[in-house]
């Protein structure tokens, strides 16, 4: 079963379905959910500063777990109202839904250069809880390859449950527990293709990034999985740990194919002391 998404830029909310269609004029089908172009049109409007989007948001149950941001609409306007004007710049590069969860791969030009992972939880055809993680924008890595370039297309529609426990296992097995011996059981070998900006693709590629970061006395360390979201190839873990020995929010999105990760994206951010929150919902609670 194939599903095609949205690939390349977002622009302004009339404008979304038109550039999907001729960023896939050689497929047969595009198809957005309601939720998902909801999604994208909200973030876009970050850029635009579209009223019509936010009305998605339910204004009287609105959890924020951005914690560089208030609790509730009024945070999330605050937010955007802290934005030199015109300044912002929004591209969805991906958007993936999972039950009541749409969740988004976007380029950002906001406070600087970042990429994030957005995850929104609809209730009754309204967001009420938003999570996310940003990064600077870094790269191109070793092999040439950004931190959002990549396939888009999601494909399996019926094996996302079994991507998701795969992945789930993977992060558990290899990132939480260093359970090495067990890698080349998910990976497929030098045909993975990697997107963190300080990693070559294949396991080489990742061998020779660890063997620098424990040259450099730098340790990555997953320790919680929090949530593990996925549609189709295409599957997002949500995990805390610790960087340098900073507390740690790690985004990991991973494409599946034929029963092993074949590519991955990412983004790092460090948690803040929670004397810096500016609400009290957590970086995680899901």
């Amino acid at each position: 079963m194939m599903k095609l998404k949205l690939a390349g830029r977002a622009l302004s909310a009339a404008a979304i379905t038109m550039v999907t269609l001729v960023t896939l004029a050689t497929a047969q089908e595009a198809q957005l959910t309601t939720q998902e172009q909801q999604v994208i049109d909200l973030l876009k409007a970050i850029e635009t500063g579209a009223s019509e989007p936010v009305g998605v948001i339910n204004p009287d149950q609105y959890t924020q777990h951005n914690l560089s941001a208030a609790d509730g609409l009024a945070g999330f306007g605050a937010l955007l109202s802290a934005l030199p004007e015109g300044s912002a710049r929004v591209n969805t590069v991906r958007v993936f839904e999972d039950g009541n969860y749409v969740f988004a791969h976007t380029e950002y030009d906001f406070f600087g250069p970042k990429i994030g992972f957005d995850i929104f939880r609809f209730e009754n055809g309204q967001i009420v809880e938003h999570w996310d993680n940003l990064q600077e924008t870094a790269g191109p890595n070793p092999s040439d390859h950004t931190m959002t370039d990549g396939e888009t297309e999601v494909t399996d529609l019926d094996q996302t449950e079994a991507n998701k426990a795969l992945v789930a296992a993977f992060v558990d097995d290899i990132l939480v527990n260093g359970r090495m011996e067990k890698l080349t059981g998910y990976i497929d070998g030098d045909n993975y293709i990697q997107h963190n900006p300080q990693i070559a693709d294949g396991l080489s590629g990742l061998g020779a990034a660890l063997e620098a970061m424990a040259n450099a006395g730098i340790t990555m360390k997953y320790d919680t999985v929090h949530k593990v979201l996925g549609e189709g190839n295409f599957v997002l873990s949500v995990s805390e740990g610790t960087f340098a020995g900073a507390p740690t929010s790690f985004y990991d999105l991973f494409r599946v194919a034929d029963g092993k990760i074949v590519e991955h994206w990412d983004t790092i951010e460090t948690i803040p002391a929670q004397s810096e929150w500016k609400n009290q919902n957590g970086k995680f609670g899901f």
